[in-house]
């Protein structure tokens, strides 16, 4: 870097009649000048380098743009190779692909059957959760064998005051007791048209999850509630009842309205509550139908207040007395020595056991012109806390 000095029009040198201040002036003021000049220099070479590094980039995504229709299927061959099967029963592709078993030994080919896509299975799932069954608030396990065991202790071990010279005596053992609950096949049998499945316009997929999620729901719903234990889970009403006064393990306890077939205050469901341990309360529920929610919600204290409160935002569960409140249509009517109503903590009361995979069958050849789709699941669903669940009665005992 050079400084110019200033020079007059006589060719003097101006600076020989500078002082300091002004000759320190002047020579910053031209370092500044030709700092800016650098600086402007230094930008336009990192304009260009952008503008290279943008054409690139551009070239890039082209290279990259999104695979057409025939292409993309080909990224997902297990879906492609299940809509075939639906569609056309060819299993080509299927036999093809590599699945992991991880156990799953009921969905290998052998046995006639194969794994439902991700996409199909993910959309059952969703929907058996949202619907209004007691699978929402009990406890959900997945297993990989044909049945599980839940271990409860029920009892309490013996305790006594001792002295400093006075013997001991054995004291009460506590007593674990084992809940086995088999898992029961649950099927779905729909069907479609085979010109309804050359259609290319139909979605199969959604189709069929959509069946098979609706028999599924209503199927499990019942069977939860009323479900006798034969080849289908044992229900919460199928287990022996006895008035909680003289409750005892492996019963339900009741608590009666004082009423036949009805309910005159709020007295009942007062008790009901508290008859409930309080290990068990803190996350209790109400379960009942729409038609007994009706009866209930008339219902109100001493002081011309209704037990029964909606839900303050959407989506929120409706509350009676501070505790909120399952709607399922499975629940029994109100009537005459009717158990319309249960209450009590349903995610250590009841326990439900699914296995993760979900089979479907392709026959053709049953119902033609029309294909079936034969849908099993096995699940199975029992009781495995007795004390955490209480009923109401509508009776006078």
């Amino acid at each position: 870097m050079t400084t110019t000095g200033n020079v007059s029009r006589a060719g003097k040198d101006v600076s020989d009649d500078m002082s300091p201040a002004q000759e320190l002036r002047a020579a910053l003021g031209g370092f500044v000048t030709e700092f800016k000049d650098f600086s402007n220099g230094v930008s336009a070479k990192l304009k260009k380098q952008e503008d290279r590094m943008n054409k690139l980039d551009r070239k890039t995504l082209m290279a990259a743009r999104p695979s057409l229709a025939v292409a993309a299927e080909m990224d997902a061959p297990h879906q492609k190779a299940f809509a075939a099967y639906l569609r056309s029963g060819d299993d080509d592709g299927l036999r093809g692909l590599d699945m992991e078993g991880k156990a799953m030994n009921t969905s290998v080919a052998a046995d006639g059957g194969y794994l439902v896509d991700p996409q199909t299975s993910d959309t059952i799932k969703g929907t058996l959760s949202a619907t209004a069954s007691i699978r929402a608030i009990a406890s959900v396990v997945t297993v990989d064998a044909s049945s599980y065991d839940v271990l409860v202790d029920h009892t309490d071990m013996g305790a006594g005051w001792a002295t400093e010279t006075g013997g001991l005596t054995e004291t009460d053992s506590p007593q674990i007791d084992r809940i086995s609950i088999p898992l029961h096949e649950l099927s779905a049998l729909p069907k479609a048209s085979q010109r309804l499945l050359d259609d290319t316009a139909f979605d199969i997929e959604g189709w069929l999850a959509g069946r098979i999620a609706d028999k599924f729901a209503r199927s499990e719903a019942n069977a939860f509630i009323s479900g006798d234990g034969v080849d289908k889970p044992k229900g919460l009403l199928t287990y022996p009842t006895v008035d909680n006064d003289v409750w005892a393990w492996g019963n339900i306890g009741y608590v009666p309205t004082g009423a036949a077939g009805g309910i005159d205050d709020g007295d009942p469901i007062v008790d009901l509550v508290y008859a409930v341990g309080a290990q068990y309360r803190a996350n209790g529920t109400f379960v009942l139908n729409s038609k007994t929610a009706g009866t209930i919600r008339k219902l109100k204290d001493n002081d011309g207040r209704f037990l029964w409160s909606d839900g303050l935002a959407a989506g929120e569960p409706a509350r009676l007395m501070g505790y909120p409140v399952l709607i399922a249509e499975d629940m029994p009517d109100v009537a005459d020595d009717a158990f319309a109503i249960a209450f009590g903590d349903f995610s250590t009361g009841y326990t439900v056991a699914e296995r993760p995979d979900l089979r479907v069958l392709r026959d053709p050849f049953s119902a033609k012109p029309h294909v079936l789709f034969y849908a099993t699941k096995r699940v199975g669903g029992a009781v495995s806390d007795f004390g955490a669940i209480k009923l109401l009665k509508f009776a006078t005992s």
